[in-house]
Protein backbone atom coordinates (compact mmCIF):
# COMPACT_ATOMS: atom_id res chain seq x y z
CA UNK A 1 0.00 0.00 0.00
CA UNK A 2 1.55 3.43 -1.07
CA UNK A 3 2.09 5.92 1.84
CA UNK A 4 0.54 9.59 1.02
CA UNK A 5 1.32 12.42 3.44
CA UNK A 6 -1.34 14.65 4.08
CA UNK A 7 -1.06 18.14 4.09
CA UNK A 8 -2.71 21.30 4.60
CA UNK A 9 -3.43 23.79 2.72
CA UNK A 10 -0.05 26.23 4.32
CA UNK A 11 3.05 24.79 3.38
CA UNK A 12 4.89 22.81 5.95
CA UNK A 13 8.34 24.08 7.38
CA UNK A 14 11.37 21.84 7.62
CA UNK A 15 14.94 23.26 8.09
CA UNK A 16 18.30 22.05 6.43
CA UNK A 17 21.37 22.49 7.86
CA UNK A 18 24.58 22.98 5.78
CA UNK A 19 22.89 20.69 2.74
CA UNK A 20 24.25 21.08 -0.50
CA UNK A 21 21.94 22.07 -3.56
CA UNK A 22 22.04 18.54 -4.77
CA UNK A 23 20.48 17.32 -1.20
CA UNK A 24 18.19 20.79 -0.62
CA UNK A 25 16.56 19.28 -4.31
CA UNK A 26 16.50 15.99 -3.30
CA UNK A 27 14.43 16.50 -0.04
CA UNK A 28 12.09 18.75 -1.91
CA UNK A 29 11.31 16.52 -4.88
CA UNK A 30 11.05 13.54 -2.24
CA UNK A 31 8.74 15.53 0.08
CA UNK A 32 6.72 17.31 -2.42
CA UNK A 33 4.96 20.89 -2.90
CA UNK A 34 3.28 20.84 0.46
CA UNK A 35 5.98 21.55 2.02
CA UNK A 36 8.93 24.26 2.44
CA UNK A 37 12.35 23.44 3.17
CA UNK A 38 14.31 26.31 4.50
CA UNK A 39 18.43 25.65 4.51
CA UNK A 40 21.13 27.22 6.73
CA UNK A 41 24.30 27.01 5.07
CA UNK A 42 27.37 26.48 7.39
CA UNK A 43 28.46 29.20 9.41
CA UNK A 44 24.91 30.49 9.74
CA UNK A 45 23.11 28.18 11.24
CA UNK A 46 20.28 29.81 13.73
CA UNK A 47 20.82 30.53 17.52
CA UNK A 48 18.35 29.83 20.46
CA UNK A 49 16.88 32.98 20.54
CA UNK A 50 16.08 31.84 16.66
CA UNK A 51 14.94 28.68 17.74
CA UNK A 52 12.46 29.93 19.93
CA UNK A 53 10.94 32.14 17.75
CA UNK A 54 8.28 31.87 15.05
CA UNK A 55 6.71 29.03 13.38
CA UNK A 56 9.08 25.88 14.30
CA UNK A 57 9.81 23.21 11.81
CA UNK A 58 8.52 20.00 11.99
CA UNK A 59 11.87 18.10 10.90
CA UNK A 60 15.54 19.19 10.57
CA UNK A 61 17.83 17.59 7.91
CA UNK A 62 21.57 17.35 8.85
CA UNK A 63 24.08 15.83 6.88
CA UNK A 64 26.62 13.32 9.71
CA UNK A 65 29.61 15.89 8.09
CA UNK A 66 28.23 18.61 9.46
CA UNK A 67 26.90 17.45 12.71
CA UNK A 68 30.47 16.17 13.47
CA UNK A 69 31.94 19.42 12.82
CA UNK A 70 29.89 21.14 14.84
CA UNK A 71 30.57 22.72 18.43
CA UNK A 72 29.07 20.57 21.26
CA UNK A 73 26.97 23.40 23.00
CA UNK A 74 25.12 24.05 19.48
CA UNK A 75 24.06 20.17 19.36
CA UNK A 76 23.21 20.62 23.27
CA UNK A 77 20.58 23.34 21.85
CA UNK A 78 19.30 21.13 18.61
CA UNK A 79 18.47 18.64 20.91
CA UNK A 80 16.62 20.29 23.31
CA UNK A 81 14.33 21.50 20.63
CA UNK A 82 11.23 18.33 21.52
CA UNK A 83 9.26 19.94 18.76
CA UNK A 84 11.39 19.66 15.88
CA UNK A 85 12.95 15.79 14.76
CA UNK A 86 16.10 15.46 13.49
CA UNK A 87 17.03 13.30 10.63
CA UNK A 88 20.53 12.47 9.85
CA UNK A 89 21.98 12.11 5.96
CA UNK A 90 24.88 10.03 5.75
CA UNK A 91 26.73 10.08 2.47
CA UNK A 92 27.06 6.84 0.62
CA UNK A 93 30.48 6.07 1.26
CA UNK A 94 30.59 6.69 4.66
CA UNK A 95 30.39 3.57 7.41
CA UNK A 96 27.43 2.51 8.74
CA UNK A 97 26.07 3.93 12.11
CA UNK A 98 24.53 1.96 14.72
CA UNK A 99 21.12 3.17 15.46
CA UNK A 100 21.72 3.27 18.88
CA UNK A 101 24.48 5.91 18.47
CA UNK A 102 22.34 7.60 16.55
CA UNK A 103 20.00 7.73 19.21
CA UNK A 104 21.80 8.76 21.47
CA UNK A 105 23.17 11.84 19.13
CA UNK A 106 19.50 12.83 19.54
CA UNK A 107 18.37 12.08 15.76
CA UNK A 108 14.63 10.41 14.80
CA UNK A 109 16.52 8.24 12.24
CA UNK A 110 19.59 8.09 10.12
CA UNK A 111 18.87 8.33 5.12
CA UNK A 112 21.83 7.25 3.48
CA UNK A 113 22.33 8.96 -0.12
CA UNK A 114 20.69 9.16 -2.23
CA UNK A 115 17.68 11.12 -0.69
CA UNK A 116 15.12 8.92 -2.92
CA UNK A 117 11.39 9.67 -2.45
CA UNK A 118 10.63 6.64 -0.84
CA UNK A 119 13.59 7.13 1.96
CA UNK A 120 12.50 10.95 2.03
CA UNK A 121 8.91 9.86 2.86
CA UNK A 122 9.39 7.48 5.06
CA UNK A 123 11.61 9.45 7.41
CA UNK A 124 9.05 12.15 7.21
CA UNK A 125 6.38 10.13 8.26
CA UNK A 126 7.98 8.32 11.21
CA UNK A 127 8.85 12.21 11.65
CA UNK A 128 4.62 12.71 12.03
CA UNK A 129 4.28 9.45 13.87
CA UNK A 130 7.10 10.73 16.71
CA UNK A 131 5.34 14.52 16.57
CA UNK A 132 1.85 12.84 16.92
CA UNK A 133 2.84 10.79 19.31
CA UNK A 134 4.63 13.11 21.36
CA UNK A 135 0.94 15.85 21.13
CA UNK A 136 -0.76 12.71 21.90
CA UNK A 137 1.63 11.92 24.80
CA UNK A 138 2.27 16.12 26.26
CA UNK A 139 -2.10 16.11 25.74
CA UNK A 140 -2.36 13.11 28.42
CA UNK A 141 0.35 14.87 30.49
CA UNK A 142 -1.52 18.26 30.83
CA UNK A 143 -5.01 16.21 31.53
CA UNK A 144 -3.09 14.11 34.09
CA UNK A 145 -2.09 17.04 35.23
CA UNK A 146 -5.57 18.99 35.25
CA UNK A 147 -7.12 15.94 37.27
CA UNK A 148 -4.16 15.74 39.51
CA UNK A 149 -5.27 19.67 40.19
CA UNK A 150 -8.54 18.85 40.68
CA UNK A 151 -8.44 16.16 43.39
CA UNK A 152 -6.04 18.30 45.22
CA UNK A 153 -8.47 20.91 45.11
CA UNK A 154 -11.37 18.15 46.16
CA UNK A 155 -8.98 16.83 48.63
CA UNK A 156 -8.44 20.24 50.17
CA UNK A 157 -12.17 21.06 50.30
CA UNK A 158 -12.46 17.24 52.01
CA UNK A 159 -9.92 18.24 54.48
CA UNK A 160 -11.57 21.75 55.28
CA UNK A 161 -14.83 20.18 55.19
CA UNK A 162 -13.72 17.23 57.21
CA UNK A 163 -12.06 20.05 60.26
CA UNK A 164 -15.40 22.06 60.26
CA UNK A 165 -17.46 18.95 61.48
CA UNK A 166 -14.72 18.16 63.59
CA UNK A 167 -14.31 21.60 65.59
CA UNK A 168 -18.13 21.94 65.17
CA UNK A 169 -19.01 18.44 67.15
CA UNK A 170 -16.36 19.02 69.60
CA UNK A 171 -18.83 20.87 72.05
CA UNK A 172 -22.89 21.61 72.21
CA UNK A 173 -22.11 25.01 73.17
CA UNK A 174 -22.72 27.79 70.67
CA UNK A 175 -19.96 29.83 71.79
CA UNK A 176 -17.21 27.37 71.56
CA UNK A 177 -18.67 26.15 67.99
CA UNK A 178 -18.62 29.44 67.11
CA UNK A 179 -15.26 30.90 68.30
CA UNK A 180 -13.71 27.09 66.83
CA UNK A 181 -15.57 28.08 63.32
CA UNK A 182 -13.46 31.35 63.04
CA UNK A 183 -10.29 29.74 63.45
CA UNK A 184 -11.25 27.01 60.57
CA UNK A 185 -13.36 29.40 58.34
CA UNK A 186 -10.22 31.23 58.42
CA UNK A 187 -8.42 28.34 56.64
CA UNK A 188 -10.50 30.03 52.97
CA UNK A 189 -11.14 33.52 54.27
CA UNK A 190 -9.37 35.70 56.08
CA UNK A 191 -11.93 36.79 59.38
CA UNK A 192 -11.63 39.54 61.33
CA UNK A 193 -14.86 38.93 63.37
CA UNK A 194 -17.61 36.92 63.98
CA UNK A 195 -20.77 37.12 65.03
CA UNK A 196 -24.45 35.38 65.12
CA UNK A 197 -27.83 35.87 64.92
CA UNK A 198 -30.89 33.01 66.57
CA UNK A 199 -33.74 33.64 66.51
CA UNK A 200 -36.82 31.52 68.44
CA UNK A 201 -40.54 32.12 67.13
CA UNK A 202 -43.12 32.34 70.55
CA UNK A 203 -45.86 29.90 70.23
CA UNK A 204 -49.59 31.30 69.35
CA UNK A 205 -47.38 34.85 68.47
CA UNK A 206 -46.13 36.35 65.35
CA UNK A 207 -42.96 37.77 67.28
CA UNK A 208 -39.25 36.52 68.42
CA UNK A 209 -36.95 35.94 70.60
CA UNK A 210 -33.96 36.67 69.62
CA UNK A 211 -30.43 35.49 70.71
CA UNK A 212 -27.01 37.48 69.87
CA UNK A 213 -23.57 36.36 69.96
CA UNK A 214 -21.02 38.87 69.49
CA UNK A 215 -17.27 38.00 68.50
CA UNK A 216 -16.34 39.43 72.44
CA UNK A 217 -16.28 42.59 74.76
CA UNK A 218 -16.47 45.98 72.60
CA UNK A 219 -17.07 49.31 73.36
CA UNK A 220 -20.75 49.97 73.81
CA UNK A 221 -21.03 52.72 70.63
CA UNK A 222 -19.06 49.36 68.51
CA UNK A 223 -21.62 46.89 69.98
CA UNK A 224 -24.86 48.85 69.13
CA UNK A 225 -23.74 48.77 65.90
CA UNK A 226 -23.01 45.24 65.37
CA UNK A 227 -26.38 44.47 67.23
CA UNK A 228 -28.24 46.95 64.74
CA UNK A 229 -26.68 44.86 61.73
CA UNK A 230 -27.76 41.70 63.00
CA UNK A 231 -31.70 42.77 63.92
CA UNK A 232 -31.45 43.68 60.60
CA UNK A 233 -30.52 40.90 59.34
CA UNK A 234 -32.71 38.90 61.73
CA UNK A 235 -35.93 40.47 60.25
CA UNK A 236 -34.27 40.34 56.43
CA UNK A 237 -34.17 36.72 56.81
CA UNK A 238 -37.80 35.91 58.63
CA UNK A 239 -37.31 36.38 62.10
CA UNK A 240 -40.24 38.23 62.32
CA UNK A 241 -41.87 40.99 64.83
CA UNK A 242 -39.07 40.54 67.98
CA UNK A 243 -40.28 40.40 71.14
CA UNK A 244 -37.30 41.03 73.19
CA UNK A 245 -33.40 40.00 72.60
CA UNK A 246 -30.37 38.85 74.68
CA UNK A 247 -26.10 39.16 74.32
CA UNK A 248 -23.96 36.84 74.62
CA UNK A 249 -20.06 37.16 74.06
CA UNK A 250 -18.49 34.66 72.91
CA UNK A 251 -14.99 35.60 73.85
CA UNK A 252 -15.62 37.18 77.45
CA UNK A 253 -12.00 38.99 76.96
CA UNK A 254 -11.52 42.92 75.94
CA UNK A 255 -9.16 42.24 72.68
CA UNK A 256 -8.09 45.31 70.30
CA UNK A 257 -9.73 44.02 67.33
CA UNK A 258 -13.04 43.60 69.20
CA UNK A 259 -13.50 47.75 68.66
CA UNK A 260 -13.99 47.21 64.60
CA UNK A 261 -16.91 48.37 63.24
CA UNK A 262 -18.89 46.88 60.09
CA UNK A 263 -17.62 49.91 57.99
CA UNK A 264 -13.93 48.54 59.09
CA UNK A 265 -14.00 45.76 56.15
CA UNK A 266 -16.19 43.85 54.17
CA UNK A 267 -19.15 42.44 55.95
CA UNK A 268 -20.60 38.91 54.92
CA UNK A 269 -24.00 37.74 56.20
CA UNK A 270 -24.91 34.05 55.51
CA UNK A 271 -28.30 32.52 56.61
CA UNK A 272 -28.23 29.54 59.09
CA UNK A 273 -30.93 26.53 58.22
CA UNK A 274 -31.81 23.36 59.19
CA UNK A 275 -33.74 21.80 56.46
CA UNK A 276 -36.62 24.43 55.38
CA UNK A 277 -36.37 26.71 58.56
CA UNK A 278 -34.07 29.50 58.57
CA UNK A 279 -33.28 30.13 62.43
CA UNK A 280 -30.02 32.15 62.49
CA UNK A 281 -27.64 34.30 60.60
CA UNK A 282 -23.72 34.28 60.69
CA UNK A 283 -21.65 37.90 60.02
CA UNK A 284 -18.45 38.25 59.23
CA UNK A 285 -15.97 40.79 58.78
CA UNK A 286 -13.19 40.37 56.43
CA UNK A 287 -10.83 41.80 54.41
CA UNK A 288 -12.42 44.44 52.00
CA UNK A 289 -10.98 43.27 48.88
CA UNK A 290 -10.50 39.80 49.31
CA UNK A 291 -12.55 37.51 47.07
CA UNK A 292 -12.67 33.70 46.82
CA UNK A 293 -12.30 31.53 43.63
CA UNK A 294 -15.99 29.75 42.77
CA UNK A 295 -14.55 26.34 44.11
CA UNK A 296 -13.97 28.15 46.95
CA UNK A 297 -17.63 29.82 47.38
CA UNK A 298 -19.16 26.44 46.92
CA UNK A 299 -16.64 25.02 49.73
CA UNK A 300 -17.40 27.72 52.13
CA UNK A 301 -20.87 27.43 51.31
CA UNK A 302 -20.89 23.68 52.28
CA UNK A 303 -19.07 24.71 55.20
CA UNK A 304 -21.38 27.52 56.80
CA UNK A 305 -24.30 24.21 55.91
CA UNK A 306 -21.97 22.10 58.21
CA UNK A 307 -21.84 24.82 60.59
CA UNK A 308 -25.52 25.62 60.62
CA UNK A 309 -26.77 21.76 61.70
CA UNK A 310 -23.99 21.84 64.71
CA UNK A 311 -25.11 25.29 66.10
CA UNK A 312 -29.05 23.97 65.23
CA UNK A 313 -28.00 20.43 67.55
CA UNK A 314 -26.48 23.12 70.02
CA UNK A 315 -29.74 25.48 70.29
CA UNK A 316 -31.81 21.97 70.76
CA UNK A 317 -29.46 20.71 73.21
CA UNK A 318 -29.73 24.05 75.29
CA UNK A 319 -33.39 24.10 74.95
CA UNK A 320 -34.05 20.60 76.06
CA UNK A 321 -31.46 21.05 78.59
CA UNK A 322 -32.80 24.47 79.97
CA UNK A 323 -36.37 22.03 79.83
CA UNK A 324 -34.83 19.25 81.89
CA UNK A 325 -33.16 21.89 84.04
CA UNK A 326 -36.12 24.53 84.58
CA UNK A 327 -39.57 24.92 86.20
CA UNK A 328 -41.45 25.39 82.74
CA UNK A 329 -43.64 27.98 84.09
CA UNK A 330 -40.95 30.66 86.47
CA UNK A 331 -37.94 29.43 84.49
CA UNK A 332 -36.00 29.44 87.16
CA UNK A 333 -34.55 26.10 88.62
CA UNK A 334 -36.39 23.31 88.92
CA UNK A 335 -36.05 21.07 91.98
CA UNK A 336 -33.80 18.47 91.25
CA UNK A 337 -31.45 20.92 89.69
CA UNK A 338 -31.57 22.32 93.15
CA UNK A 339 -31.07 19.08 94.50
CA UNK A 340 -27.87 18.33 92.74
CA UNK A 341 -26.53 21.49 93.55
CA UNK A 342 -27.10 21.38 97.37
CA UNK A 343 -24.93 18.10 97.22
CA UNK A 344 -22.49 19.77 95.12
CA UNK A 345 -22.14 23.44 97.47
CA UNK A 346 -22.23 20.98 100.83
CA UNK A 347 -19.41 19.19 99.56
CA UNK A 348 -17.46 22.27 98.61
CA UNK A 349 -18.30 23.93 102.14
CA UNK A 350 -16.82 20.76 103.75
CA UNK A 351 -13.59 21.22 101.61
CA UNK A 352 -13.06 25.07 101.68
CA UNK A 353 -14.82 25.63 105.07
CA UNK A 354 -16.80 28.64 103.48
CA UNK A 355 -20.14 30.10 104.97
CA UNK A 356 -23.45 28.36 103.02
CA UNK A 357 -26.70 29.64 103.26
CA UNK A 358 -30.40 28.86 102.13
CA UNK A 359 -33.43 30.92 101.71
CA UNK A 360 -36.92 28.58 102.00
CA UNK A 361 -39.63 30.96 100.72
CA UNK A 362 -43.47 29.91 100.52
CA UNK A 363 -46.15 32.48 99.61
CA UNK A 364 -48.94 33.28 101.58
CA UNK A 365 -52.74 32.29 101.28
CA UNK A 366 -51.62 31.62 97.61
CA UNK A 367 -54.58 28.70 97.15
CA UNK A 368 -57.08 31.51 98.06
CA UNK A 369 -55.29 33.23 95.18
CA UNK A 370 -56.36 30.18 92.71
CA UNK A 371 -59.67 29.31 94.57
CA UNK A 372 -60.62 33.53 94.42
CA UNK A 373 -59.03 34.17 90.48
CA UNK A 374 -58.78 31.39 89.46
CA UNK A 375 -55.19 29.22 88.18
CA UNK A 376 -53.77 31.65 85.48
CA UNK A 377 -53.90 34.42 88.15
CA UNK A 378 -52.02 32.08 90.11
CA UNK A 379 -49.60 31.10 87.21
CA UNK A 380 -48.96 35.05 87.30
CA UNK A 381 -47.99 35.60 90.86
CA UNK A 382 -45.40 32.47 89.95
CA UNK A 383 -43.62 34.12 87.40
CA UNK A 384 -43.48 37.16 88.76
CA UNK A 385 -42.16 35.56 91.46
CA UNK A 386 -39.73 33.73 89.70
CA UNK A 387 -38.76 37.38 88.05
CA UNK A 388 -37.86 38.73 92.03
CA UNK A 389 -35.52 35.76 92.60
CA UNK A 390 -33.73 35.97 89.34
CA UNK A 391 -33.31 39.80 89.50
CA UNK A 392 -31.75 39.75 93.35
CA UNK A 393 -29.41 37.34 93.19
CA UNK A 394 -26.29 36.98 91.75
CA UNK A 395 -25.24 34.74 89.08
CA UNK A 396 -23.40 31.96 91.56
CA UNK A 397 -26.84 31.68 93.71
CA UNK A 398 -29.06 29.37 92.52
CA UNK A 399 -33.41 30.27 93.00
CA UNK A 400 -35.26 26.95 92.25
CA UNK A 401 -38.71 26.22 92.41
CA UNK A 402 -39.24 23.78 95.25
CA UNK A 403 -42.78 23.22 94.97
CA UNK A 404 -46.28 24.62 94.64
CA UNK A 405 -46.06 27.83 95.97
CA UNK A 406 -42.67 26.90 97.66
CA UNK A 407 -39.07 28.59 96.56
CA UNK A 408 -35.47 27.97 97.62
CA UNK A 409 -32.70 30.17 96.68
CA UNK A 410 -28.94 29.22 97.67
CA UNK A 411 -26.66 31.14 98.57
CA UNK A 412 -22.87 30.15 98.95
CA UNK A 413 -20.26 32.21 100.26
CA UNK A 414 -23.24 34.07 102.21
CA UNK A 415 -23.41 34.63 106.09
CA UNK A 416 -26.10 34.01 108.26
CA UNK A 417 -26.82 37.59 108.55
CA UNK A 418 -26.38 38.45 104.76
CA UNK A 419 -28.81 35.96 103.86
CA UNK A 420 -31.34 37.69 106.11
CA UNK A 421 -30.96 40.61 104.84
CA UNK A 422 -31.43 39.11 101.18
CA UNK A 423 -34.65 37.31 102.56
CA UNK A 424 -35.72 41.11 103.49
CA UNK A 425 -35.48 42.23 100.41
CA UNK A 426 -37.19 39.30 98.50
CA UNK A 427 -40.13 39.93 100.93
CA UNK A 428 -40.62 43.44 100.45
CA UNK A 429 -40.20 43.28 97.04
CA UNK A 430 -42.76 40.35 96.71
CA UNK A 431 -45.15 42.81 99.17
CA UNK A 432 -44.92 45.78 96.91
CA UNK A 433 -45.59 43.95 93.85
CA UNK A 434 -49.54 44.63 92.71
CA UNK A 435 -51.30 41.98 90.22
CA UNK A 436 -54.04 42.79 87.81
CA UNK A 437 -56.09 40.07 86.62
CA UNK A 438 -59.59 39.98 85.16
CA UNK A 439 -60.40 43.31 86.68
CA UNK A 440 -59.46 42.36 90.02
CA UNK A 441 -56.80 44.14 91.76
CA UNK A 442 -54.63 41.77 94.24
CA UNK A 443 -51.38 41.62 96.44
CA UNK A 444 -49.31 38.61 97.99
CA UNK A 445 -47.09 38.07 100.85
CA UNK A 446 -44.50 35.96 101.34
CA UNK A 447 -43.09 33.86 104.60
CA UNK A 448 -39.08 33.30 104.24
CA UNK A 449 -36.93 30.67 106.90
CA UNK A 450 -33.19 31.03 106.67
CA UNK A 451 -30.75 28.50 107.59
CA UNK A 452 -26.94 28.79 107.70
CA UNK A 453 -24.08 26.82 107.84
CA UNK A 454 -21.30 28.78 109.20
CA UNK A 455 -17.45 28.34 108.20
CA UNK A 456 -15.83 25.43 109.68
CA UNK A 457 -18.99 24.04 111.13
CA UNK A 458 -19.92 20.17 110.77
CA UNK A 459 -23.05 19.39 109.29
CA UNK A 460 -25.11 16.87 107.64
CA UNK A 461 -26.32 16.99 104.37
CA UNK A 462 -29.87 17.53 104.90
CA UNK A 463 -29.31 19.43 108.10
CA UNK A 464 -29.18 22.82 106.28
CA UNK A 465 -32.73 22.16 104.24
CA UNK A 466 -34.09 20.93 107.89
CA UNK A 467 -33.18 23.81 109.54
CA UNK A 468 -34.27 26.40 107.29
CA UNK A 469 -37.59 24.28 106.57
CA UNK A 470 -37.99 24.68 110.56
CA UNK A 471 -37.77 28.19 110.41
CA UNK A 472 -40.23 28.56 107.51
CA UNK A 473 -42.93 26.59 109.57
CA UNK A 474 -42.33 29.26 112.28
CA UNK A 475 -42.45 32.22 109.87
CA UNK A 476 -46.32 31.26 109.27
CA UNK A 477 -46.74 29.88 112.68
CA UNK A 478 -45.95 33.36 113.88
CA UNK A 479 -48.26 35.64 111.10
CA UNK A 480 -47.04 35.32 108.06
CA UNK A 481 -45.03 37.85 105.94
CA UNK A 482 -41.69 37.82 108.22
CA UNK A 483 -38.39 35.94 107.97
CA UNK A 484 -37.45 33.79 110.45
CA UNK A 485 -33.84 32.37 110.90
CA UNK A 486 -32.99 29.01 112.07
CA UNK A 487 -31.03 30.42 114.89
CA UNK A 488 -32.54 33.51 116.26
CA UNK A 489 -30.18 36.39 117.56
CA UNK A 490 -31.12 39.58 118.98
CA UNK A 491 -31.59 42.37 116.47
CA UNK A 492 -31.52 39.89 113.56
CA UNK A 493 -34.70 38.73 113.33
CA UNK A 494 -37.42 40.22 112.25
CA UNK A 495 -41.15 40.20 112.21
CA UNK A 496 -43.57 42.39 110.23
CA UNK A 497 -47.01 42.31 111.24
Amino acid sequence: MKKQIQRGKRPELMWGLGLSDQLKKQVEMGIGPGFYVRNFPAGSFPWTKELGQGEQPSAAWIPLSVWDEMPEYRKEEYRNQDSTQRILIQDQGEQDLEMDQVLSEGFLTVVRTPLTRPKVQDAVFRAKEVTSMYSDIYRMTEEIMLERELLSRKTDQLMFLNKILASATESLEASTILMNAKETLGLVLPIKMLHAAFWTPQPESEVADVEIFLNGNMPPETESMWIEHLMASAADLGSGPVNGFQIVHADPAHRPEFSMKPEDGRVVTMPLSAGKDTFGCLTLLCERNYRLGKDQVETFRSAVTHLGLALRNALVYKEVKLRADRDALTRIYNRHSFDERLVYEIKRRRRYNHDLSLLMVDLDHFKLVNDTYGHKAGDMVLQKVGEILTETFRGTDLAARYGGEEFVVLLPHTTERDAWNLAERVREKIQACEFHFDGHDFAVTASIGVASVEAGALTKDDELLIKADKALYEAKHNGRNMVVISKPKVGVQAAIQ
